[in-house]
């Protein structure tokens, strides 16, 4: 009988920009080499900041805003 299912084995993941590494599971036995992970990604960091482009954000939050409640300005939050 042939086997239908590709083989499933423990491979490693490594962050060149902060070189950790992660065990997981794959088909590419090889392993994987990742430009940047979610221990240096500006997002899930907390470093990346909000762009407000033609105050696109602002717009949002006086359109969603709560009636009786002040939209908080970007200096307040900080």
């Amino acid at each position: 009988m042939k086997p239908i299912h590709p083989q499933y084995d423990a491979v490693t993941i490594l962050c060149t920009g902060c070189n950790t590494a992660y065990e997981t599971r794959s088909t590419n036995l090889k392993g994987y080499h990742v430009e940047i992970c979610s221990n240096c990604h500006p997002f899930f960091t907390g470093k990346q900041r909000l762009l407000d482009t033609a105050g696109r954000v602002e717009r949002f939050r006086r359109k969603y805003a709560k009636p009786g409640a002040e939209a908080a300005t970007p200096a307040e939050n900080a």
